[in-house]
């Protein structure tokens, strides 16, 4: 385990070096960009060191792994504050077990997603289960493409007033996978562009989710104010549950 962890130590301080050279290099602070922790396909031991490294906002992509996951880290670390994040795609049927354990969804990308969300949350508020509204981005669909997911940019602003009327989700902004093989600089700054739009007419949504582990400095160019990074941090030693 301690092998493990000088791993992970090392992978961090790597990528706070990158993040920290991104930011200045775009006359930026460095306390304007959030790391994601992305444990996806990773176990909850590797979540656990990494909160013994002071990272406290991590990720998740599935339901089912996520839930469990959640639910060993409160034995592992119960003294850790972790800020659980679901970014994968996301089915309705699963939204009352997301209200459970998340505190933020980035991955909001129709108004069915939405009033199925604020359903779960405003009964698992109900139930106990949390104690404040949820937290949430619109996944946004950078070239529109359908079967990547995402909310086309024309229709952001309609989901985004759905949110908005629900009474139990909090619009923090929007998220974005760059396309593969998309020109970054081009796409990030599409999507910059839409983020500005949108605080338009709400204010208070400045999140822009934007950057992996591969493109992190071109989306912090662009504005991003919070990284997802998975394989910089962790590796490729995960395994995807069947």
């Amino acid at each position: 385990m301690s092998e493990r962890l000088a791993e992970l130590e090392a992978n961090l301080a790597e990528v706070e070096e990158r993040i920290a050279r991104a930011c200045a290099a775009a006359g930026r602070a460095r306390d304007e960009v959030r790391l994601l922790a992305v444990t996806k396909t990773f176990p909850a031991s590797d979540a656990a060191l990494l909160a013994d490294l002071g990272v406290t906002q991590m990720a998740e992509n599935r339901d089912q792994d996520a839930s469990a996951k959640v639910d060993e880290m409160a034995v592992l670390r119960p003294e850790a504050a972790i800020r659980w994040h679901m970014v994968g795609s996301l089915q309705r049927n699963k939204a009352r077990s997301v209200a459970r354990w998340a505190h933020e969804v980035q991955s909001v990308d129709s108004p069915r997603l939405a009033v199925a969300l604020a359903k779960a949350v405003k009964n698992a508020r109900g139930e106990g289960q949390r104690d404040a509204p949820l937290d949430v981005l619109i996944q946004v669909s950078i070239d529109g493409d359908p079967a990547r997911g995402g909310c086309p940019i024309g229709q952001i602003p309609a989901l985004a007033e759905e949110i908005t009327l629900t009474g139990d989700l909090n619009l923090g902004g929007l998220m974005a996978v760059a396309p593969i093989g998309a020109d970054l600089d081009k796409a990030f700054h599409t999507l910059g562009q839409a983020s500005e739009r949108l605080r338009q007419d709400h204010p208070n949504a400045r999140e822009l989710s934007a950057g992996m582990s591969n493109d992190l400095e071109q989306a912090i160019a662009a504005g991003s104010t919070c990284v997802r990074v998975g394989t910089a941090l962790l590796g490729r030693r995960g395994l995807a549950s069947p």
